[in-house]
């Protein structure tokens, strides 16, 4: 008597294969191991590249002795708009900041972030609402937005330049945004 050998037929082998490569596609668009890695930055808050102006230059500085009288320090980022993150589709804590420096750059900060990794996150400035729950997954992408750029890491604190052409009037919400599966992993409404 013989025994069939079922992985030697032909309709066995195209099911194994094609499930074989439905799981490489899910592996690669779902990255699961990301749920597992943190990427930590911490980088210190801006300051503009002109740290000083000279005293002679200040308004009411005497022309005798100025030049050796000690350079003015120029203050440091002024906040704008603040925010704290609410949770969507992954739980998110942190405060978004916008600063003005000195010398007129603006530049977004994020510190204390924590949430999770994932594939392709971008920071989004939006004119859409932030909207607590399942709600706000979904709308940030509905109107205007702007990217400024990759998320740097999941934990910690990071600067994001906002081109000088950003209307901040209009874009008032900050999100963290997977641009794979286009869902907000959390999101701050600056005030």
């Amino acid at each position: 008597m013989r025994t069939k050998r079922p992985l030697r037929h032909p309709a066995v082998r195209v099911v194994l294969a094609l499930g074989a490569a439905g799981l490489a596609v899910a592996l690669y668009l779902f990255q699961p191991w990301r749920l597992f890695t943190t990427v930590e930055v911490n980088e210190a808050p801006p300051s503009a590249a002109a740290s000083s102006v000279p005293a002679s230059s200040a308004p009411g500085a005497e022309a005798e002795g100025a030049q050796d009288a000690p350079a003015e320090p120029v203050s440091g980022p002024r906040t704008v708009a603040t925010g704290v993150f609410v949770s969507h589709e992954h739980d998110t804590t942190g405060t978004a900041k916008v600063l003005e420096l000195a010398d007129g750059r603006r530049v977004l900060r994020i510190e204390d972030l924590d949430t999770s990794d994932g594939p392709d996150l971008r920071v989004w400035l939006s004119d859409q609402p932030v909207k607590e729950g399942r709600a706000g997954w979904f709308n940030l992408d509905d109107g205007e937005h702007l990217e400024l750029g990759g998320l740097k890491g999941n934990k910690g604190d990071a600067n994001y330049a906002i081109p000088a052409g950003a209307d901040l009037e209009d874009l008032r919400t900050v999100t963290i945004w997977c641009r794979r599966f286009s869902v907000s992993f959390g999101a701050a409404a600056l005030a």
